[in-house]
């Protein structure tokens, strides 16, 4: 037996429906007979990509005018759960607006909010999250108790998107209450970091660098072999924290977890808190002089030599083609 109504926190930029609300949407799909989605901003930009894949309404506070997406969706949400449209269960992506909506929600229901979580069941009416903790070698089930609604943040690539061929989902106006002092606060200026290639989370292909590199400069070596692959490049927690690359590019459990076709993994040992963030890929290649590495552990190739003979020899073999 499923849930009778599950939400879903959506996120879009540009009317593009995030990867990350696709895969909550499959899971909600498995667990709710009806499933709809809340979102802060324009409702009809994306009823179509949200209704073929299974969303039945979204209810859209429309053009927020600047305004922040925790202070003024979760205020919504809030407000229509307490005049009695309660889900059975709201689900967001462990993304920035996620956590921000989902804890500012909880404080307002006074409900439990069940983080990190990679898969949820359903029996009767008792709601399972399954989340890992130490760094992934163990996992944790915790149930909602209580009554309140359940709220939980899901890891994104915990699911699989996939269409399921519905129609454009009925769209609703979800009223915004008055904020106060915290509704007055606005998004001035956004940057956006340039990007020639696809999104690192959601990438085919994924080439990796770690602290086996040696020096800065020789990350370029990744960016290339990315590049030929028409791939994403990526990098360990190491390597960001020494500077080398943005943060944007960490693979693991405090960076983006990716689970693409092909993730080679050059000169990175394969910390617990990387692997985390990458074993999930279907075919793992890893490139390390060491061959007591941990990497190898997962790696479906293991290339035992220095990484300095190996990727230039790899390069060049692409540009031959």
């Amino acid at each position: 037996m499923g849930l009778s109504n599950v939400w879903v926190y959506g996120e879009a930029t540009d009317g593009a429906v995030s990867s990350i609300t696709l895969e909550l949407l499959a899971k909600a799909r498995e667990i709710g007979d009806t499933v709809e989605v809340v979102i802060g901003g324009d409702g009809d930009a994306v009823a179509a990509e949200l209704g073929a894949h299974g969303a039945t309404a979204v209810h859209a506070t429309g053009d927020l005018a600047g305004g922040l997406q925790g202070v003024n969706v979760a205020g919504a949400m809030a407000a229509a759960i307490e005049g009695g449209a309660a889900p059975d269960l709201v689900m967001f992506g462990t993304t920035y607006d996620g956590r921000d909506v989902a804890a500012r929600l909880s404080v307002k229901l006074d409900a439990p909010v069940i983080t990190n979580i990679v898969d949820l069941t359903v029996e009767g009416d008792v709601i399972t999250g399954l989340e890992p903790v130490f760094g992934g070698t163990t996992d944790v089930k915790t149930r909602f108790t209580g009554g309140k609604t359940p709220i939980v943040l899901v890891r994104p690539k915990s699911f699989t998107a996939e269409a399921s061929g519905g129609g454009p989902a009925a769209v609703s106006a979800l009223a915004v209450p008055d904020l106060g002092a915290a509704g007055a606060a606005k998004v001035t200026d956004r940057f956006v970091e340039e990007s020639d290639g696809p999104k690192l989370d959601e990438a085919a292909i994924v080439v990796s660098g770690g602290r086996g590199l040696g020096e800065s400069d020789k990350f370029q070596m990744v960016e290339d072999l990315a590049k030929l692959l028409k791939g994403a490049a990526g990098a360990s927690r190491a390597i960001v924290d020494a500077g080398w690359v943005p943060y944007s590019y960490q693979v693991g459990q405090t960076g983006k977890v990716v689970k693409p076709t092909v993730y080679i993994a050059a000169g990175i040992s394969g910390a617990t808190q990387h692997l985390v963030g990458m074993k999930g890929s279907a075919n793992i290649i890893a490139i390390n002089k060491d061959p007591e590495a941990p990497i190898f552990g997962v790696a479906d190739l293991g290339i035992v030599g220095d990484v300095h003979k190996v990727m230039p020899q790899l390069i060049e073999a692409l540009n031959a083609r």
